[in-house]
């Protein structure tokens, strides 16, 4: 009877402990890519520009941050995981940084309900951290016309050196990054003089 006890009381106080050290897991680190401002909206814009959510690899299209950990290595973080889908926030800070670089063009989530408007999609193959120090992104856009006529099709690709070790440094990295690339799309559009 008294090791029944005995033994009833271990187990109880094994199941406490267990549970006081499941409490003190700690929640991942959850990033957004920092805000690049306000986008611009023109009083009497030339035409609509309408950016379609960008498609990730498949790799990408995870909750943890992905590092390149060698050539042919890819690690998605457990700890360091982003605070919303990585789609939707490379998809509002395109719009506005393309607003602000296109200050004469109506930039516009695809709702498909602007009949006129030019269609912009992008495919990105990369969008992470290499083993060099580095946050890349690479990938393909493609503009198309209200009829869905291929208008231009373009690679892009930009690379940032991290300033310090770290997810934090790594995920400052990544936007500056898609900063270059909004800049690059935006160079091609205005040389390309699709808005008449």
């Amino acid at each position: 009877m008294r090791i029944l006890v005995l033994k009833s009381l271990l187990l109880m106080s094994l199941s406490l402990m267990l549970a006081a050290c499941a409490s003190s897991v700690t929640p991942p680190a959850r990033y957004m890519l920092p805000s690049n401002g306000l986008a611009n909206t023109p009083s009497s814009p030339q035409g609509t520009l309408q950016l379609r959510s960008p498609r990730l690899a498949h790799y990408l299209d995870v909750d943890g941050i992905v590092m390149q950990l060698d050539d042919i290595t890819l690690n998605q973080a457990r700890e360091h995981q982003w605070a919303e889908s990585i789609d939707r926030q490379l998809a509002r800070s395109l719009r506005t940084q393309l607003s602000q670089e296109l200050p004469l063009i109506r930039v516009v989530r695809d709702d498909s309900s602007q009949p006129e408007a030019l269609t912009l999609r992008l495919d990105v193959d990369q969008f992470q951290g290499r083993y060099d120090g580095l946050a890349v992104v690479a990938g393909q856009w493609q503009l198309r016309s209200p009829s869905d006529e291929l208008l231009a099709m373009k690679s892009f690709s930009a690379q940032t050196i991290l300033d310090e070790d770290g997810y934090p440094a790594l995920v400052r990295a990544l936007s500056a990054s898609w900063e270059d690339v909004a800049r690059q799309i935006a160079d091609q559009i205005r040389q390309g003089n699709y808005f008449h």
